[in-house]
């Protein structure tokens, strides 16, 4: 026997040369140490996940067993999961608390992600082995479940470019790590024109016309931008809607909605036009790779809708209806402003201001009024108290948790018998370092695979901050989202399935939006109003008058909202729709196609193309799922008036199980019938909209 010298033991390593993305999160819940991370370690932590995925891939495509279910699918349901723990977080900050740091990684790293992505779903290997237990599905004596989660990694892989040539699946690649890039950078553009421009108020004339809380708001943004003594307006949607509607500064209104509508279309770094066309005309490129005329067939194939003429009909339908009544509130707001001695024409900056004295004269109802009765707090706490009712849920506030920004606030959720069911965050306040607009986004979402996860879900919205010592005061609008982006959340808390790829929102584009639409339904019913509409000064519940009013109003200046959404989708289904030669001049297009579709002057589209954020991201040709779902969310909230109860037991279970707690695995019309008894049908919609004949 040899002796041999023993090695010294190693030193353990600095804590600060220690990656917290990297070490075991000991965090209570596995939560992230957001504490702990800084920019710098975001880049190698991601390299380290990318090597450890390709190595797990790696072992499964080269595989010398037969494919089986458990060897093929279940491993690639096992994989992965430290880069996708590690990209959520990494993610998520740069969307909601983001640096030019963050920025700078997300720029190297998203052509990365995408050829990372890229590389695995073109993987010949793999494919083969996906596609021999696709075709012996039958014989495989798989669960629903399963079969569900099978045919969907076929489908992910021939919608890839699996079954492309060599050729073909070299071009995908530079296509897919080209539009990564151009996604990125034109979110960032976005931000930064949002940073950019503030409208400072500089005395009493400036602040003419605006109700005492958005004046607080409007000092509370100036004091926040250390620029003392005044008031500030910031692109915010909270604070220029609120603006443009009560704001009696025409001069300033114009300045505002100006800045609103052109983020994205400015000349110089953060020009967004070239990058919109050249992402049109790679999406372009791909489908027709793919086998199709243009990137709304490739991308409405995986829908509900499943074509464009479905989605035509369905906008083409409610458009003409919305025009005509546009017309009509256009003539309304014209006789209010030769009223009281402004004889110009509507202006898009002046429609917003005149509907406010028009729905006031016409209701005797200001809106300005309902603010002190939505308190952020006790809108939040209206959309816990419905879960609550709905589904058993409750909601503890834990303000030991680690979060990453002081004003993000997290809840742990449970169910009726005391279980943990996931966690909630809220991280509600406009901040310049937040992409503007509301979304619902996960840290972790649920499974049951190995020891099972909870789901980490956040929501992610944009509202004004009161003035200080002053609690944030809502408009409807601002409670409305509350709602909308909480019935997101519910539905990836509630999910209840096996595997990651089908969990929570992971659903058909066009049936994804239908759990938040639905949910706003709630916040209008007396029930919750009465409970949770109280004053945040007296504590007195909104008086029934106003509520009456409210309700009574509830569907004016329809035709002007419905305008400003379809014309949006219907641009969208445009752009993604051309197969000849490409667009150049974005802006040129987006005039020549609302010309064609009639669009009244007056109005201007919800998201013009250059800062349409939706369109270069997930909801490319998808623009119209809100108002397809939308037919849903009417048609269900139905089946809750029916019962003569908006809390009624079997049909809030029946909820549960086919639509919240189901993810994706069914077909998403099946899951609607199997909710409904039938399938959904246009008349809620129109009658919601007050477009019904």
């Amino acid at each position: 026997m040899i002796a041999r010298a023993r090695k010294p033991a190693a030193k353990a390593p600095p804590k600060s040369a220690i990656n917290p993305l990297t070490a075991k999160w000991n965090s209570e819940f596995g939560l992230p140490p957001f504490d702990k991370i800084e920019a710098r370690h975001f880049k190698p932590a991601l390299e380290a996940a990318f090597r450890q995925h390709k190595e797990e891939i790696e072992k499964i495509a080269s595989n010398p067993a037969k494919p089986t279910f458990a060897n093929t699918i279940l491993a690639l349901e096992k994989s992965g999961w430290q880069l996708s723990s590690i990209a959520s977080v990494f993610w998520n900050i740069e969307g909601s608390n983001s640096t030019p740091e963050l920025q700078e990684v997300a720029r190297d790293m998203a052509p990365r992600f995408a050829a990372h992505e890229t590389r695995i779903l073109l993987d010949k290997r793999l494919f083969k082995r996906i596609a021999d237990l696709y075709e012996r599905r039958e014989s495989l004596k798989l669960s629903d479940e399963d079969r569900r989660v099978l045919e969907r990694h076929h489908l992910e892989f021939v919608r890839a470019g699996a079954r492309l040539s060599p050729a073909e699946k070299s071009r995908v690649k530079e296509i897919n790590a080209r539009l990564a890039t151009l996604v990125t950078q034109f979110m960032q553009n976005v931000l930064k024109d949002e940073q950019s421009w503030r409208l400072v108020l500089e005395d009493e004339t400036d602040l003419a016309g605006l109700p005492s809380t958005l004046q607080e708001s409007a000092e509370r943004a100036a004091a926040d931008a250390k620029v003392d003594g005044k008031g500030m307006i910031t692109l915010a949607r909270s604070s220029v809607e609120g603006f443009l509607t009560f704001s009696s500064r025409r001069d300033l209104r114009e300045q505002a909605f100006e800045a609103w509508v052109k983020r994205g279309a400015h000349d110089g770094d953060t020009d967004n036009r070239q990058i919109v066309a050249e992402a049109v005309a790679l999406r372009s490129e791909y489908a027709r790779l793919m086998g199709f005329k243009s990137f709304a067939e490739f991308s409405l194939q995986d829908t509900m809708a499943k074509t464009p003429d479905a989605v035509d009909d369905l906008l083409q339908g409610v458009w003409r209806k919305a025009v005509k009544r546009a017309g009509e509130e256009h003539d309304a707001l014209l006789a209010e402003a030769r009223a009281s001695g402004d004889n110009s024409l509507i202006m898009p900056w002046d429609w917003r201001y005149y509907a406010e004295k028009v729905r006031k004269a016409k209701f005797d109802f200001d809106e300005s009024k309902l603010r002190p009765y939505l308190q952020l707090d006790n809108m939040i706490r209206a959309a816990f108290g419905c879960a609550t009712r709905l589904f058993g849920l409750r909601f503890k506030e834990r303000t030991d948790l680690p979060r990453y920004h002081p004003e993000v606030r997290v809840w742990e959720v449970l169910n009726k018998s005391g279980d943990h069911v996931g966690i909630f965050m809220g991280d509600y306040f406009a901040r310049p370092s937040k992409r503007s607009g509301a979304w619902m986004s996960a840290f972790r979402s649920q499974h049951k695979l190995a020891k099972g996860q909870s789901p980490v879900i956040i929501n992610v919205l944009n509202f004004a901050k009161g003035a200080d010592g002053e609690p944030a005061l809502l408009s409807f609008d601002d409670a409305r989202t509350l709602f909308h982006e909480f019935g997101h959340a519910l539905h990836g808390l509630l999910s209840d399935v096996s595997y990651p790829s089908i969990s929570g929102t992971a659903v058909s584009r066009d049936f994804v939006e239908l759990p938040s639409q639905l949910y706003e339904h709630w916040l209008s019913t007396p029930e919750v109003l009465e409970k949770h509409a109280l004053h945040y000064k007296t504590g007195k519940p909104m008086p029934k008058a106003l509520r009456n009013r409210l309700f009574a109003a509830r569907n004016f200046n329809q035709g002007f909202a419905t305008v400003e959404y379809t014309s949006s989708a219907l641009v969208d289904m445009a752009l993604y729709s051309a197969n000849g030669n490409p667009i150049g001049d974005v802006e040129g297009f987006e005039r020549e196609t609302l010309k064609d579709i009639g669009m009244p002057d007056e109005i201007v589209m919800r998201h013009r193309i250059p800062h349409f954020m939706h369109i270069m991201s997930g909801y490319a040709a998808g623009y119209y799922s809100y108002l397809w779902s939308e037919v849903m969310d009417a048609d269900a909230f139905e089946a809750f008036e029916e019962a003569g109860d908006v809390f009624h037991r079997p049909t809030a279970k029946k909820l549960y199980e086919f639509i919240y707690s189901a993810g994706n695995r069914r077909d998403p019309h099946a899951a609607y019938v199997a909710f409904r008894g039938r399938p959904p049908k246009i008349d809620g919609l129109l009658k919601k909209r007050g477009l019904a004949a």
